[in-house]
């Protein structure tokens, strides 16, 4: 399925990109947010190519014959924005990758994602012509786990919609918030269990037999205003994840001026700096005192979609 869509600006060469949009089919967290953000000020002539994988078998499906030979014709360059892609592409690719989860820790995911992604994601990450890594963490952990070459990869952090703002609507309430799929990196029992009080879970059904505790509000998936909202009024974002790439609900709190506890150690700190409390989250008492530590950060700039879209572009010029 594909769609064209926008042109350059006048006397910039018309190159014609094709970027997968399968993950918008998906979710609407992760990978999903960061293309929604990319596409919505990319300014470049784009191909959308997604494949139906609105069920576990047609994802398995996209996995094993769509992936690694896609291709459409007319594009002069590919964008995949997760490490699912061809083995052996036609024209430059650019990978997005958000982080090596399922090498690190493949018990976290289901049987056929762990199994393919040993097999797919190290030939990926090799056929593309540049790999774009949402942090420097990310950067450091394809050098030090796959090898890729550090002359390929360009860091360009993920950005935060203008809605997350210290002005606007806050959520009643004296709670304090996680936000995430609901799968087994987040922590989940863990952070209910350091909360005192009113814990709100914002995020969709993941995998992993990970379940919202009985005694959390879950509240599913909500729109970006209502997530907003909620940031302003929490009392802090709980975000004790045990591994991200980025942390996008972290960079989207600070931008809301909302206290942030998180994990140390992790790609949360290169986000965060000295405007988060750091917490083990494999410990409840640690994660607990740094809920009672949480202090307001420091209204400060955080990067915008616009930012990454030209940051993308940049690297599209490098290689088309």
């Amino acid at each position: 399925m594909a769609g064209d869509r926008r042109a350059l600006p006048r006397g910039v060469s018309p190159i014609l990109v094709g970027v997968d949009t399968t993950p918008l089919r998906q979710t609407r967290a992760g990978t999903a947010r960061y293309l929604q953000g990319l596409l919505a000020h990319l300014d470049v002539p784009v191909r959308e190519l997604s494949f139906p994988a609105t069920s576990r078998l047609r994802s398995v499906a996209a996995d094993a014959l769509w992936y690694p030979r896609l291709h459409a014709e007319g594009i002069e360059l590919l964008h995949c924005p997760s490490f699912r892609g061809p083995f052996a592409p036609k024209v430059p690719l650019v990978v997005t990758v958000h982080d090596l989860a399922v090498l690190r820790e493949p018990g976290w995911f289901n049987r056929w994602t762990r199994s393919y992604s040993r097999f797919a994601v190290p030939r990926v990450v090799r056929a593309a012509s540049r790999i774009i890594a949402v942090s420097e963490f990310t950067r450091r952990e394809l050098v030090d786990s796959l090898g890729a070459p550090e002359a390929k990869i360009r860091v360009v952090p993920n950005g935060v919609d203008p809605v997350f703002s210290p002005e606007g609507a806050r959520a009643e309430g004296d709670y304090a918030l996680a936000v995430g799929t609901l799968e087994p990196r987040k922590n989940l029992a863990r952070i209910a269990a350091a909360v005192d009080g009113e814990l709100r879970v914002v995020g969709a059904q993941g995998w992993g037999g990970v379940q919202a505790p009985r005694d959390v509000t879950w509240l599913g998936e909500v729109d970006d205003e209502e997530l907003a909202r909620l940031y302003r009024g929490a009392r802090c974002l709980v975000y004790a994840s045990l591994y991200e790439g980025f942390g996008l609900p972290v960079a989207e709190a600070l931008a809301c001026g909302c206290p942030v506890v998180t994990s140390v150690g992790t790609a949360m700190e290169e986000i965060a700096g000295p405007d988060a409390t750091y917490v083990d989250p494999e410990d409840v008492e640690s994660i607990r005192d740094g809920i009672a530590r949480a202090f307001r950060p420091t209204p400060r700039r955080v990067a915008s979609w616009p930012d990454v879209a030209a940051a993308t572009r940049a690297v599209y010029e490098e290689v088309a």
